[in-house]
């Protein structure tokens, strides 16, 4: 063949993915993995959600609701919002697509940190537009270097709060801050997909922001199904934004883009109030005994905002990963985004947590690492 392919296509880097569970455990030998590297939930998903999938089974043959009428409405009322206020996708990525279709043109700039989520800057190159990516500032957005970058041709600022991968969030007053000095033409995107996770007190009150955008920047709430409700299988999030950018968003939105089952185990999930309050409570309580347990080995645990946290294991984070297949425990090397020494952990269950601490141990002595020595 001799296709052509745009140069911004040619160059983008696919997002890799990781490998089915069963061919881990086929090439590392191992049985019963637990895999703590991805931020699911650990409590698997709402009992009432996958009743919802079942009910719905027989549906099939019937194209979805091209409106997501009944989860609009109901995520509306629970957060204040009014329908048409909210749009929802395939996943909280696809309002991120949403959302660069109908305001990036060839050459407009979008503004984004790194490390963070990766498709920010890929849905962007796709499109034509310039990624302006800044370097975090001790592991959080740089506001004050973000603002001198912005220019007429910015369009979007994309500021994941909580971040992905440091699990940092931005101060309320320091973002409102910063909101109230970005230009009227740029549209500030908040990913809040571990928002449910953030203490209260950290917490910006999104309904002001979206509500009082009069004679300031825009700004667009992105959450998520995937993890305090369990849904990371079938991939459906919403977006929080004035009408107006709603509407845009859906001239450039697929037909039907979120599937039927999607929409009735989300509309579960959020009524199911006994699980969520389980998974809150679960995470918050796994959280604090893993972190007092590492940390007593010698090891720095990075504070969190979310259900995951960073941990400096004092030498290299790859291998340790390596290591830790060998025993059957899926974590995250944080050394592609530049901490060589730092990996990631998702809070489990207890019996996860537990299993996890004693293969650390060992591949801590294994690999001769001596965290918080000098």
């Amino acid at each position: 063949m001799k296709v052509k392919v745009p140069e911004n296509v040619k160059s983008i880097v696919p997002y890799p993915p990781g490998k089915p569970m069963d061919e881990l455990e086929r090439e590392y030998g191992v049985t019963n993995a637990i895999k703590l590297a991805s931020n699911e939930n650990a409590w698997g998903a709402s009992p009432k959600a996958i009743d919802a999938i079942r009910d719905t089974l027989a549906e099939l043959h019937r194209y979805p609701d091209g409106s997501n009428f009944y989860l609009v409405q109901a995520i509306a009322k629970k957060l204040g919002f009014s329908p048409d206020e909210v749009v929802i996708g395939n996943g909280s990525d696809e309002i991120i697509e949403f959302l660069v279709k109908a305001f990036v043109q060839t050459g407009d700039e979008v503004i984004t940190s790194h490390p963070s989520f990766l498709m920010y800057q890929k849905v962007v190159q796709v499109r034509g537009g310039v990624n302006k990516v800044l370097p975090l500032k001790e592991m959080s957005h740089d506001l004050d270097q973000i603002l001198e970058t912005i220019t007429d041709r910015t369009r979007l600022i994309f500021l994941d709060n909580p971040n992905n991968p440091t699990a940092t969030v931005i101060k309320p007053v320091d973002l409102y801050a910063f909101l109230s000095t970005v230009p009227e033409h740029v549209i500030v995107v908040l990913d809040e997909a571990y928002i449910d996770f953030v203490d209260y007190d950290l917490q910006v009150d999104i309904y002001s922001l979206i509500k009082n955008s009069k004679d300031r920047c825009g700004v667009v709430s992105l959450r998520t199904f995937s993890k305090a409700y369990g849904l990371a299988g079938i991939r459906v999030g919403y977006g929080l934004m004035s009408a107006e950018v709603a509407g845009y968003l859906h001239r450039v939105r697929s037909p039907f883009n979120v599937n039927k089952l999607a929409q009735v185990a989300a509309l579960a999930a959020l009524q199911d109030v006994d699980f969520y309050k389980k998974t809150l409570q679960g995470t918050a309580e796994g959280m604090e005994w893993l972190q007092e347990v590492i940390q007593s080995s010698g090891c720095f645990c990075y504070p969190s905002q979310t259900n995951f946290f960073l941990v400096d294991v004092g030498g290299d984070a790859t291998a340790l990963y390596e290591a830790m297949l060998y025993k059957g425990v899926i974590i995250r090397s944080m050394k592609a985004y530049g901490y060589s020494n730092v990996i990631r952990i998702t809070v489990g269950t207890m019996e996860e947590n537990k299993r996890l601490v004693l293969a650390l141990a060992d591949c801590l002595h294994e690999l001769s690492y001596e965290p918080g020595r000098k």
